[in-house]
């Protein structure tokens, strides 16, 4: 009887429940597996697939009809001289740099009011993310009643003020701010993200700082700003991937019906360079090498951000 109770609770019994214990997360692993499977599958053929194939694409002379010739680094070389991509990749930094930061503001702005709005918060919330599921196809076409230099509602708005609108749509200088403000339609989604993290801030913060004698902005600046900074950095960084893939609401603008007024090439932005060489000029072997250069850009200005980001951004229950 002894030497039972031994084995059970002893060396032996220690290897029984290890073996069981291997068991149990081999079936958990299994039955995780099973649950993923068909993610894992549509990420295989329909994202690491492509991913793979535009690799050896933008290594070939490919223009859909016949099958593809490889030419090395052409494409990449021809990226260095066509002035098109330095246009396009100009438009689109400017366009990121000066709507991404303004799209946060508007968006932490937005969140503040909600914050205080109380019962109300509820209609306002639903209110200002309606615009987000509007379709961006219908998005560029609103920019072009909205922004027209002649009859458009915004010139309309600013003659009352005695102010002669732009020529937002024809005039090259005003092209991308047209472009920007009409981004910050759909600033709503953005606005729900930070107003759930103003409302993870303890009160106990704001009540200490009021007995300190702290403002409304140092209270902003010094408690709101840095609580929620994890939730602004994930929006910045979010948005500043999407700066650089705009394409929609600028392509149905300016490029979607044939327009080619002069103002076209202030609003040519990098991926609509890219689309037009893959599907209209049928250059898929180029379009792929620009596509990597635009996978490479994106990589190194995110790389930067997160590098930044540890300077800036709190983490609850961090350790610093």
């Amino acid at each position: 009887m002894a030497s039972t109770q031994v084995n059970a609770s002893g060396p032996l019994g220690d290897d029984r429940a290890a073996r069981a214990r291997r068991i149990s997360r081999r079936r958990e692993t299994r039955a995780a597996l099973l649950f993923i499977s068909p993610w894992i599958v549509g990420f295989l053929i329909f994202t690491l697939w492509p991913i793979i194939y535009s690799g050896y694409l933008s290594l070939t002379d490919y223009d859909v009809i016949n099958s593809p010739n490889f030419v090395g680094l052409e494409n990449y070389e021809e990226l260095f001289r066509d002035p098109k991509i330095r246009t396009a990749l100009w438009n689109t930094f400017i366009f990121t740099v000066i709507q991404v930061p303004l799209y946060c503001v508007v968006s932490l702005a937005l969140a503040l009011l909600l914050d205080k709005a109380g019962r109300a918060s509820g209609f306002f919330r639903t209110a200002f993310f309606l615009p987000k599921m509007t379709p961006p196809v219908a998005v560029g076409i609103l920019l072009l009643l909205l922004f027209n230099g002649q009859e458009g509602m915004i010139n309309g708005v600013l003659g009352w003020f005695g102010i002669d609108g732009p020529a937002w749509t024809t005039d090259p200088n005003w092209v991308k701010p047209g472009l920007i403000l009409m981004s910050l339609w759909s600033v709503g989604s953005s606005v729900i993200i930070l107003l759930a993290a103003l409302r993870n801030v303890p009160q106990e913060l704001y009540d200490s700082a009021k007995v300190d004698g702290a403002g409304w902005w140092q209270q902003t600046r010094k408690i709101t700003v840095p609580m929620i900074s994890g939730a602004l950095f994930f929006i910045f960084i979010v948005n500043t991937i999407a700066g650089f893939q705009t394409f929609t609401e600028a392509y149905t603008a300016f490029f979607g019906s044939g327009n080619t007024t002069y103002s076209n090439d202030a609003a040519l932005f990098y991926v609509i360079y890219l689309f037009r060489q893959a599907f209209e000029f049928l250059n898929m072997g180029y379009a792929s090498a620009m596509a990597w250069l635009l996978f490479v850009i994106i990589m190194i200005f995110t790389a930067i951000q997160i590098k930044v980001s540890r300077r800036f951004v709190y983490y609850e229950g961090e350790q610093r």
